[in-house]
């Protein structure tokens, strides 16, 4: 009985020992990739689900406004007395007659887009895209519907526009009301990488004309505009994507050469791109 007391093992054996450091090892490295992998995962869904909440909230934003555009209280008002011709300002290109839609004027060498558009306010307590009480004048029929008001400054300008950042996740649409008794631009919301507009123009049958051909779309709004398409390009943070981007890589075809092709080809850095558009008719300005 002594000698087998004193035989009996009193620990691990070094064999013992590395055999189990080699099962906790890879126990840990699988361990480790599934966390990995499920973190890699979680920061794309958050991506994507940032990048589709700005989605639809640019596509509600820019609907709502664009199918202000040309609106008048009084229907039986023609629309060239509603919207006289207007000189260009510092924010806005001129307003044909008749026109509620017009360019946006960008910085000299900036690489901003936009249009501006005008209505006629539906009531006094009304809210521009800032958030403020419309521009009112005093005087004005402003408080009774359907009736015409017996001044155009009473008419709202808003001015829309995308403003580019050297880091694509940081791009920002803004906007301002340029009619306005303190106009500034106040950003709608950010994570903009790209956007353009396309104006389809022309008036009454030289309009249904122009439909008829094969590219009826121009970027600049030349005439009475009466439909608006746009195309927004959105970007998450870096490093938030393994494979490649198709939205990206057709975004990119599309683009003409120059400095804001240029731009967005040097800063892909794998984020995770969503792409919306809409093309809204002008029901305002339908005949």
């Amino acid at each position: 009985m002594n000698r087998l007391n004193n035989t009996r093992q009193r620990g691990l054996s070094m064999v013992e020992l590395l055999v189990a450091l080699a099962i906790s090892s890879f126990l840990i490295l699988g361990i480790t990739q599934v966390y990995i992998d499920n973190k890699r995962n979680y920061v794309f869904q958050q991506s994507q689900a940032n990048n589709q909440e700005n989605t639809r909230f640019a596509e509600l934003t820019l609907n709502a406004w664009l199918n202000r555009a040309g609106y008048r209280r009084a229907p039986d008002q023609a629309i060239e007395d509603a919207f006289p011709q207007v000189a260009a300002t510092a924010d806005c290109r001129a307003f044909e007659e008749g026109a509620t839609v017009t360019d946006f004027i960008a910085a000299a060498g900036s690489q901003e887009v936009g249009l501006c558009i005008r209505y006629q306010p539906a009531s006094p307590t009304e809210l521009d895209c800032q958030g403020n009480t419309v521009k009112s004048v005093t005087g004005t029929k402003l408080n009774t519907p359907f009736v015409k008001p017996d001044v155009n400054e009473e008419l709202i300008v808003l001015a829309i526009k995308f403003v580019p950042d050297a880091e694509l996740n940081k791009g920002t649409l803004q906007c301002k009301n340029v009619s306005g008794t303190s106009p500034a631009f106040a950003e709608l919301l950010d994570g903009v990488a790209d956007m353009r507009f396309e104006f389809a123009t022309g008036e009454n049958d030289l309009f249904e004309k122009k439909l008829k051909d094969t590219n009826p779309w121009a970027d600049n709004a030349a005439g009475l505009v009466r439909a608006v398409r746009y195309s927004i390009l959105f970007a998450s943070r870096n490093n938030q994507r393994d494979s490649d981007s198709r939205v990206y890589t057709d975004w990119i075809d599309s683009l003409a050469a120059g400095a804001n092709k240029t731009r967005i080809q040097d800063g892909d850095n794998r984020r995770v791109y969503q792409l919306a558009g809409s093309t809204q008719t002008l029901r305002n300005m339908m005949p």
